[in-house]
């Protein structure tokens, strides 16, 4: 089968290099499809659920809120376990599932569930799942903030109701972005203040208040009528939008009297109490987060999220400013561009030695083809895997291993053709030089085959681990795997049809300079190592217990560490300090 497929290679060489460009443009086409991102993401199928209740203890968010739920979605096909945090007011589960699980199946399977159990829970229960997201789904941050020359800045209240209402739908409509979190700023309310002594002497309460607010803030309709021929809707337009409206809410006492809300309570313009709040520079801020959709390109919806935050910015008032703190796209293209720049050194340096040691500049040429070829055979193979381009996947890539079979092949083919002129004493027919390459690739297969096996073999044991470290190595293995198999197959095809297509006239079987110094240095080194193998031998021994001994000094770690250039504070205080001790601190 080999021997057939190095024959109709050499017999169809130019459709194997029509073939071989075309393969080269899909991955042209899938480099700008490929994820791209600093790190792999080694968080596991899971799906949140978030629930709120104003009152309750961490001890009763638990018992009454975090257990049912917890309960409720054991025996969920694929669940692997789920943890839970219960705290004031506030409880979080999280269903881990099995490596594998749609993540949308997941949160359907979850929501059912949750559907169920909703109504056993006590009253008041706000309950939603997280976002579809992952732990490197926060892309993005930015602030909206006073302009240091604003005359009349925007109250808290202020920053975040345009947060709420202008920025974060605009944001929202962003491809890829799958929610915006906001932090700092007060969440704007109407205050109804009751005068308590006035409505028991009145024969009023609460709920009173209540009661008349809920009716008298929501829009119905009232059927239609007809005149002159034509229809007209009729409809009660109750909606309250200022707090006039509120104060003139009806109110009807026990005794029938009709009074106004103004007349038992204080109306005004409040906040809702909150738990968080954001500064910048010891000046309070809005803080929005916007966090990626599972599987997207952190790059590119981080540039996207930046650029859409640029023209929302126009839409904003004058002295109003919304400016990114926090965007992945630095932290990524500044990783991608040591990969590239490593890559690309790497790619210069073989090719260089390719020129330097073969001395033919039309074999070396054929050799060096192999690089971006291989590359973009990888990528098309990493986007159809869904593996990203990261520090990891591309930062064990080898060219020189790459290269090393078709080094082989065009070494013994040119080797193979210098020798067979050498031999008629003539420049070879073209039939002559086609099987003269496949000679010369027929003899070479197993030094080719062999090799490439050996060095996949050694990256089979990475790709079955599982967990975490699956999660951060085999997309490694699979990477450096694809592209030895492509360098491989390029090997056996695309490399003897080119040099049997361009490997014409008179070839010369010698040395360049270069190899011939080389071999001037090396010879007396060898013949000195023959004579003393066994000297040679216990040097060698002595110095690799030495080595042994010095490994265990050595330190280890997960992963390469990577500096992103930022500093991260975390400022612990005591249990029980206040919001506002905490601002000012």
């Amino acid at each position: 089968m080999f021997d057939q497929i190095v024959k109709l290679s050499i017999k169809n060489r130019w459709l194997v290099l029509i073939i071989f460009l075309f393969i080269g443009a899909f991955g042209v086409y899938n480099y700008f499809k490929l994820p791209i991102d600093a790190v792999p993401d080694i968080t596991n199928v899971q799906v949140q659920i978030n629930s709120e209740a104003q009152g309750l203890s961490p001890t009763e968010m638990e018992s009454q809120v975090t257990y049912p739920i917890e309960t409720a979605l054991a025996g969920i096909p694929n669940l692997d376990y789920t943890r839970s945090v219960s705290r004031y007011g506030l409880s979080q589960v999280t269903a881990i599932f099995k490596e594998g699980t749609d993540i949308y199946f997941a949160r359907q399977l979850v929501n059912e569930k949750l559907q169920g159990v909703t109504p056993s829970l006590p009253g008041g229960i706000s309950t939603s799942m997280g976002p579809v997201s992952t732990g490197l789904g926060e892309i993005f941050m930015y602030t909206v903030e006073n302009a240091k020359n604003n005359p009349t800045p925007l109250s808290p209240t202020e920053l975040r109701t345009l947060q709420d209402w202008v920025i974060k739908p605009q944001l929202r409509n962003v491809e890829g972005v799958n929610e915006i979190n906001t932090i700092g700023g007060y969440l704007k309310q109407f205050v109804v203040q009751p005068d308590y002594a006035y409505l028991r002497s009145i024969g009023l309460d609460q709920k009173t208040i209540l009661d008349a607010i809920s009716k008298n803030s929501m829009n119905k309709g009232s059927g239609y009528i007809e005149k002159n021929g034509e229809q007209y809707l009729i409809r009660s337009d109750s909606q309250i939008s200022s707090i006039e409206q509120i104060q003139n809410i009806p109110i009807t006492t026990s005794s029938g009297y009709i009074l106004r809300l103004k007349d038992v309570a204080k109306i005004s313009i409040g906040h809702e109490l909150r738990t968080g709040a954001a500064t910048k520079d010891g000046q309070e801020i809005v803080l929005g987060t916007a966090f990626m959709l599972i599987g997207e390109n952190s790059r590119n919806v981080a540039h996207a999220v930046d650029q859409k935050l640029q023209k929302v910015q126009e839409s904003l008032p004058e002295g109003v400013e919304a400016k990114a703190v926090y965007n992945r796209t630095t932290l990524v293209d500044a990783t991608i561009d040591t990969v590239k720049k490593n890559l690309l050194e790497g790619a210069i340096l073989v090719i260089v030695v390719l020129f330097l040691f073969l001395g033919h500049f039309r074999a070396a040429l054929i050799t060096a083809m192999v690089i971006p070829l291989s590359m973009l055979m990888t990528i098309t193979g990493m986007v159809n895997q869904r593996i990203s381009a990261n520090l990891m996947s591309l930062g064990a890539l080898d060219f020189g291993i790459i290269v090393d079979g078709a080094v082989v092949i065009v070494e013994a083919s040119l080797a193979k053709l210098a020798m067979k002129q050498k031999e008629l004493g003539r420049i070879l027919t073209r039939q002559e030089r086609f099987t003269t390459v496949f000679e010369a690739t027929k003899e070479s297969r197993k030094a080719i085959l062999y090799g490439q096996l050996i060095i996949i073999l050694v990256y089979l044991p990475v790709m079955t681990l599982t967990g975490v470290e699956g999660k951060m190595f085999t997309p490694m293995a699979a990477t450096v795997v694809m592209a030895l198999v492509a360098a491989m197959v390029l090997s056996i095809t695309f490399v003897p049809a080119m040099v049997a297509l361009v490997t014409t006239g008179e070839i010369k079987e010698e040395e360049s300079k270069i190899v011939h110094f080389i071999k001037k240095v090396y010879s007396p080194i060898l013949d000195w190592s023959l004579s003393h193998r066994y000297k040679l031998i216990a040097f060698v021994a002595i110095f690799f217990v030495f080595s042994a001994s010095l490994s265990t000094r050595l330190g280890s770690e997960f992963i390469p560490s990577l500096d992103e250039g930022d500093v991260a504070l975390h400022a612990l205080r005591i249990p029980g300090t206040s919001l506002t001790q905490a601002v000012e601190m």
